[in-house]
């Protein structure tokens, strides 16, 4: 190993921006906690669990169903 690199001359990665790309989301306390609690059993950042889950989705072209039931009728 050497004592000193010369960077001068180096590249930046050009793929490096194509990796990720941070984005704020805001998610239920309750989707957090259960993505964490999952990561933790299989020792895996939370962040990194929802983004395959989320790639999962897009690569199967699973969609939510986003019929919303009724309330029910009695509640005051």
């Amino acid at each position: 190993m050497r004592k000193q690199y010369d960077f001068a001359t180096a590249k930046k990665n050009p793929y490096a921006k194509r990796l990720k790309k941070p984005v704020t989301i805001r998610l239920d306390e309750s989707t957090v906690a259960y993505f964490k609690a999952l990561a933790d059993e299989i020792e895996l950042p939370y962040q990194s669990l929802i983004n395959l889950y989320l790639r999962d989705c897009a690569a199967s072209g699973r969609r939510l169903s986003m019929a919303w039931r009724a309330a029910k009728s009695g509640a005051a």
